[in-house]
Order: structure tokens, then C-alpha cells, then sequence
């Protein structure tokens, strides 16, 4: 794709972003919003569909010949989304459950994938004012009220032994994330808030690694992965290999980590038993 195009391609995913997380905000300080249950038992609120209906309008009508997979939406089957080798992939609110609990760490997903591969990210934290975007070989950017600059993985001075920082969910067991990490390293833990937000802690120095148990869908990850790897890190599933979109029946992710300084030796960091509970289907 022209890179003139892919820029045009990204403003329209920023706005879509921005206008949606303005509207989730919005309605995140009314408190006047209804929560209810998924077939999977994941939360989903009032608003995440309001925010999907203002992301739909805008890409539908900025980029009417791209298809949109989102989380609030329809799927379809493999055998019609296999033909497609670009389309969004939107997450309305990532982290619906910060959205209900009020921790404020909620993001709104925007990717644009191309042949498989995220080629475009755009995550926007309404709470924050803060907009994290990348373009495939063009760098990731971290946007707020206070700096506009290109953001990278942190660099530790002596990787083989330097204190890990771990960005971890409040809700999840910090045992257990500790024993899947080597145990001859020191660690630090960061709380976060939505899966998005730790990749952007990542990609911008605050932590360096993370990894998720349990079940997360495509849209969760897309747009954190082309930020990631565009600061330097990565994105790997429990085989130690990238994250795979569009390719199989079910959207479900397997467990997965996200480092940062690829200079450390994080193949024997993190455990290869991590993980192995999570086959994706």
C-alpha cells in the first residue's frame, strides 16, 4: 500500500478511535449505562455498542470498501472472511470490566490487517487523553495533552541481570505469573489496567513483559501488536511464534507475551510450560 494511503488509512482509525472514546467517556462519568453477559460470560455494556455504532459509521463512510470484523458485531464464517486481504478489526472497549469496576484503564482497538499481518494500530485511552498509534516500518507514536513523540521498548543497561518490570491486571494472581517467569531474575510488578494498555507500558518503557492466561479474541490484540513490534518488542504465542489473524474458524487467542528489549533472552525467561492449557480451537 502507498504510503500516502496507509497515513490517510490512519487518521480515519484515529478519529474513529478519538470520537468513540469521547463518547465512552462521556458516558463512563454519567454512570447511565446497563451491563449484561455474553454466551461466554465476558461483560459487555451499553457502551460497547454505542462506541461500535460510532466507529462503524465513520470507517463505513471514510473506507466503504473495507470489510470490519469487531467484537460487537457478527463474525460470519471463515470460508467468506478468508477472501479478505484487508480489513479492520476493532475492539469498541477493550476492558469492559475496568469500564464496570471505574478504574478508568479502558481503551478503544483500532487495526487495520492486511494479508494476516497487523500493518496499522491505533489505541486510544479516553481517561488519559492518550492516542497510541503505528504504521508497519513507519514507528509507533504516543499522542496527549503534554507530548507528541515516537515511543520505544525500554533498553536495560545489563539485560542478563537488570530488574523485569511486569505489567500485571489487578485481578490477576501475581504467584502465578511469577512462576511462569525464570527464577533467577528479580521482578517488579506494574498494574494495568485492559490488555492494550499494558502493550502500549511496553511499547513505551514502563514495563517489559507481560504475559496473558485465558481467553482473549483477535481484536484484543491487533491493534497492540503492530504498536509493539513497531516500538521494538513483540508478541508471541506460547510456540514463541506471532499471533495469527484471520486464519481459523474461531477468533479465540492462545495465552500470550509481550516483551520489550529483545535483547534480553526471554525464550528462557519465559517458561515453555507457560501457557499450555489454552489451545485455541
Amino acid at each position: 500500500m502507498p504510503i500516502q494511503d496507509a497515513q490517510k488509512l490512519l487518521e480515519v482509525a484515529k478519529q474513529a478511535a478519538v470520537e468513540a472514546g469521547k463518547v465512552v467517556l462521556e458516558i463512563y462519568y454519567s454512570g447511565d449505562f446497563t451491563s449484561y453477559q455474553k454466551d461466554d460470560d465476558s461483560p459487555v455494556t451499553t457502551a460497547d455498542y454505542k462506541a461500535n455504532e460510532v466507529i462503524l459509521d465513520i470507517l463505513k463512510r471514510e473506507t466503504p470498501d473495507i470489510p470490519i470484523m469487531s467484537e460487537e458485531t457478527d463474525l460470519g464464517t471463515l470460508e467468506r472472511r478468508k477472501k479478505w486481504t484487508r480489513y479492520w478489526l476493532i475492539d469498541p472497549i477493550d476492558g469492559t470490566q475496568e469500564f464496570i469496576a471505574r478504574s478508568g484503564d479502558f481503551a478503544v482497538n483500532i487495526a487495520l490487517i492486511e494479508n494476516n499481518v497487523p500493518i496499522m494500530g491505533v489505541i486510544y485511552w479516553p481517561s488519559g487523553e492518550t492516542l497510541y498509534s503505528a504504521l508497519k516500518g513507519h514507528g509507533a507514536f504516543k499522542k496527549c495533552p503534554l507530548e507528541h513523540k515516537p515511543i520505544h521498548v525500554r533498553k536495560l543497561d545489563e539485560p542478563s541481570n537488570d530488574p523485569l518490570i511486569i505489567a500485571i491486571s489487578r485481578r490477576q494472581p501475581r504467584e502465578r505469573v511469577i512462576s511462569s517467569l525464570s527464577e533467577d531474575r528479580i521482578y517488579q510488578t506494574l498494574p494495568a489496567g485492559s490488555c492494550s494498555l499494558k502493550a502500549c507500558f511496553i511499547a513505551e518503557g514502563k514495563a517489559d513483559v507481560f504475559l496473558r492466561f485465558g481467553i482473549t479474541g483477535e481484536w484484543d490484540t491487533g491493534a497492540s501488536q503492530c504498536i509493539v513490534v513497531e516500538a521494538g518488542g513483540k508478541i508471541l504465542s506460547r510456540n514463541f511464534e506471532p499471533l495469527s489473524y484471520n486464519e481459523r474458524e474461531s477468533i479465540i487467542n492462545p495465552d500470550f507475551f509481550i516483551t520489550g528489549d529483545q535483547n534480553v533472552d526471554w525464550l528462557n525467561i519465559v517458561k515453555q510450560e507457560f501457557g499450555n492449557n489454552n489451545q485455541p480451537k
